[in-house]
């Protein structure tokens, strides 16, 4: 057989080796378009979604100390800081943080890659050349290559221009850490007042509710038996309906008492994220004056609100972050430079060398950043001077809550003091009237009236007392003061509970 006559033979072959392997592509192709297309959206299931339910519930239960006696209101707080669920994606956000942190500083390093490759053919890769001059074929058809080859490379490459860019963005990421933790901070802040105001009416409505339940039957009581003495026709109609109707009124206003404390302990109980439903009792202090002062001026005031308040810190560590990203951004305009490495081996017997290292370096420029550069440097220079504006608006805002929270401190207290009087005069003058109304001087219908009184007088002190709380714990929200000891990630309830107790009895 001449050599034209192999060669068409080889090249016969080579065409029906590709025939196959384009039909095999092919079949392959529509094999995944196939099973992309049989992709359809997957609803839960009634089973999988119970055996959520069920590790969710199990999951809440479990997370929780037991409940071994009344709770106090240093315990409530203790609670809430340590398992509300508000407030544990703020801290799992400063961890996600933290953890990007951390992700950051590998950008920083050279970049350390493997290539592997395995290169397999069914017959030998073979060459002839033909003259450029001639049209003749010079050399017999030749290989330089095995069927079977596997190479690797191991390199190691570094961007000037990367690592400075990353650098900068490895600071952002430390100041977004930062930002997170002041978040964390106002977080704690709102709910550890939001927890004095729930546990305060808690407490109104644990203390009261059983006198109002009865003064409830004694008013019912007391209308079953007009309705008796209407049927009679044993007195007046019209001075029936008239203490009816003030019954009624009395009736009225007990259900609108209710009515606002009710919710607090449920509310209480979601602060805790303690399982709706669940009974516990509060500690109930004894009502007394209000003895908490702030021997603070208002100009040191004014000072630490502004050195404290984590929406003023927040705003600064945002404008820097912004500077970083300026830096970033001319970075960005230059050409960048990267040095490479690489070690090589490759398992062809044919090569003379089956290892070897190369050394490389290569040097690019985007100049399409050169022309968006100062479009980009301009919406940075926007975004600083916004972040200037709310932060003058914010201390105005800071500057203005301190004043309002002191002047609400001093006008709940002074109206607690009165309301305190008001209800000890009360209690004086019931006991009054039902020596009288025991001696037959005084009907039944001015004791339940006189009782209301003292019940509103007594609810009226409870929730001014509450009102004054948040009022005291607002001028400490409004100093940008930490209401917690430390960092109560690593604390256990009882400690917290305990160094709560200790940090506010200081203040």
């Amino acid at each position: 057989m001449d050599f034209d006559s192999a060669m068409l033979l080889q090249n016969k072959s080579t065409e029906d080796n590709r025939s196959k392997l384009a039909s095999f592509i092919i079949l392959l192709v529509i094999f995944l378009i196939t099973s992309g297309c049989a992709i359809q959206p997957k609803v839960v299931s009634e089973a999988e979604n119970k055996q959520r339910i069920a590790q969710d519930l199990l999951q809440l239960k479990n997370e929780h100390d037991p409940i071994k006696g009344p709770i106090s209101l240093e315990e409530a707080t203790a609670r809430a800081l340590k398992y509300n669920l508000e407030l544990q994606v703020e801290l799992t956000q400063k961890t996600l943080a933290q953890k990007q942190l951390n992700l950051r500083h590998y950008d920083m390093l050279p970049k350390l890659v493997v290539d592997l490759h395995y290169d397999s053919r069914s017959n030998f890769s073979g060459a002839r050349s033909r003259s450029l001059l001639t049209g003749r074929t010079t050399l017999e058809p030749s290989t330089s290559a095995d069927r079977d080859i596997f190479s690797s490379a191991l390199g190691l490459s570094w961007s000037v221009l990367d690592f400075g860019v990353s650098y900068y963005r490895a600071q952002q990421a430390a100041d977004n850490v930062l930002i997170q933790e002041e978040q964390k901070r106002s977080a704690v802040n709102r709910i550890v007042q939001e927890v004095r105001s729930a546990y305060w009416r808690a407490v109104s409505y644990e203390r009261l509710v059983s006198r109002m339940q009865r003064l409830k039957d004694k008013v019912r009581k007391s209308i079953n038996q007009i309705d008796q003495m209407k049927e009679g026709r044993l007195s007046n109609p019209k001075i029936n309906l008239t203490y009816k109707r003030d019954l009624y009124g009395i009736e009225r206003e007990i259900n609108l008492l209710q009515r606002n404390l009710l919710l607090a302990k449920s509310q209480l109980a979601a602060l805790m994220n303690i399982k709706p439903g669940t009974e516990f009792d509060l500690v109930i202090p004894e009502r007394g004056l209000f003895t908490k002062a702030v021997n603070l001026e208002i100009e040191e005031m004014e000072q630490i609100a502004l050195e404290s308040r984590p929406e003023l810190r927040e705003l600064f560590y945002k404008k820097r972050a912004n500077a970083k990203e300026a830096r970033a951004a001319i970075l960005q305009m230059l050409p960048g430079i990267e040095l490479g490495a690489r070690y090589h081996y490759s398992s062809n017997s044919f090569l003379f060398n089956g290892d070897w290292l190369s050394l490389g370096s290569q040097l690019s420029w985007n100049l399409i950043s050169l022309i968006s550069a100062p479009a980009r440097l301009e919406e940075l220079n926007s975004k600083e001077k916004l972040l200037d504006v709310e932060r003058l608006a914010a201390s105005m805002a800071v500057l203005a809550q301190v004043h309002i929270s002191l002047a609400q401190f001093d006008h709940f207290n002074e109206e607690y003091r009165t309301a305190f009087n008001y209800y000890q005069t009360q209690q004086r003058l019931i006991e009054q009237t039902r020596i009288e109304t025991n001696m037959g001087k005084l009907s039944g219908q001015a004791l339940v009236r006189e009782e209301l009184n003292t019940l509103l007088a007594e609810v009226r002190c409870d929730a001014i007392y509450a009102e004054l709380e948040n009022a005291y714990a607002g001028i400490y929200v409004s100093l940008g003061l930490d209401p917690i000891p430390g960092d109560l990630n690593i604390k256990d309830l009882s400690e917290l509970t305990s160094e709560l107790a200790e940090h506010w009895r200081k203040r």
